[in-house]
């Protein structure tokens, strides 16, 4: 490591932290943990050296080091941040899991179920707080997403409809289904009841621009109590949607994430069901179309990254679990590999596990 002077003392309490990669992430990541008045930024490691010069910018204070096995010998590091390719999640986080640090991973947790599970074993057993960046979980919208459904505010949830669509960006190493799905996987995770998730899956993805890979996708997935929900992902989109209806037996609830004066919205609208009897005794449904208010609440602007890192350091210091904990990590992988077997055999309806 190298460093131009010596870095100012800790607060009592604070986490020592360290980034691991200094690319597309990590810039957002030492920015927060900077922000954050429970962490401690000692080091950013990224084998480009100069780039983590260039994301430390003039905090000399802050260590820079293309060497990963030296932070993990370092004892003010207490938790280290991976934002590096995914294929380097899990060697990366089960080192600092040996080395008995806790680690907060970038999404995908890992290229696997089995070894997004390896890791969260992993972390379990050594004691460790693993969480996963599931950002969106995080947001203001996606908090009273939460709150509404726990609250009973739309009674039973009986179907999601979820696009999230833009032009761009294209990836070199995934496809649409792996870039976009985990933000809704992970959201539909972290909103509904636990034992609600999906338990099968149904997708078909198109190529219509020669990508070697699926650029536009769509995805069904079965949840209990014979609720449904849907999701639509695509890079080809000449406009950006970002667009959650949730359907309840009480409420609806739209999230237009697009629409920063009114994100949220719930409506007392709806359909009930009557049984009626004729002049013929014969039964009939009759539907009644509930019409009541909308009301738009208000929301703030609390930054999704920062609740994140802060929630990180707060399960280290005072113990608990993460809202994005590594086993959410596991779910949302075990439901992209339906996904890709769904596709794979042209959207035949297969289970989650």
């Amino acid at each position: 490591m190298s460093m131009t002077s010596g870095p100012p003392t800790p607060q009592d309490g604070e986490v020592g932290v360290a980034v691991i990669g200094a690319g597309y992430w990590g810039p957002n990541l030492v920015r927060n943990f900077l922000n954050c008045d429970r962490t401690w930024l000692w080091a950013v490691c990224d084998l480009d050296e100069q780039r983590a010069r260039t994301v430390v910018g003039k905090r000399s204070s802050i260590e820079v080091t293309s060497r990963f096995e030296d932070l993990l010998a370092d004892d003010r590091i207490e938790a280290v941040a991976i934002a590096t390719p995914a294929a380097t999640h899990l060697p990366l986080a089960l080192a600092a899991i040996e080395a008995g640090k806790h680690i907060l991973v970038e999404k995908p947790l890992a290229l696997s179920a089995a070894d997004a599970r390896t890791i969260a074993e992993a972390a379990e057993r050594a004691g460790l707080v693993a969480m996963c960046d599931h950002t969106f979980c995080y947001t203001p919208a996606v908090n009273r997403i939460r709150d509404e459904i726990a609250a009973g505010h739309l009674g039973r949830i009986q179907y999601v409809d979820s696009v999230r669509i833009n032009l761009g960006l294209v990836q070199r190493d995934t496809d649409v289904f792996w870039d976009l799905l985990p933000h809704d996987l992970s959201i539909l995770d972290s909103v509904l009841p636990a034992g609600t998730g999906p338990v099968a899956v149904s997708a078909l993805g198109v190529d219509p621009i020669g990508a070697g890979k699926p650029c536009v996708g769509y995805v069904s997935l079965l949840l209990p109590d014979d609720a449904i929900a849907h999701v639509h992902v695509s890079w080809l989109s000449p406009v950006k949607i970002r667009n959650v209806v949730i359907g309840g037996s009480l409420r609806h609830l739209v999230w237009n994430d697009t629409d920063p004066t009114q994100r949220i919205s719930t409506y007392e609208r709806g359909v009930d069901i009557a049984e009626i009897e004729d002049e013929d005794e014969q039964r009939q449904l009759m539907f009644q179309y509930r019409t009541g208010d909308m009301h738009a609440p208000a929301l703030t602007d609390a930054e999704a990254l920062q609740s994140l890192v802060r929630d990180f350091a707060t399960c280290i210091r005072e113990g608990g679990t993460p809202r994005t904990d590594s086993w959410q990590g596991v779910r949302v992988l075990e439901v992209l590999e339906a996904v890709d077997r769904s596709r794979a055999a042209d959207g035949v309806l297969v289970p989650v596990r």
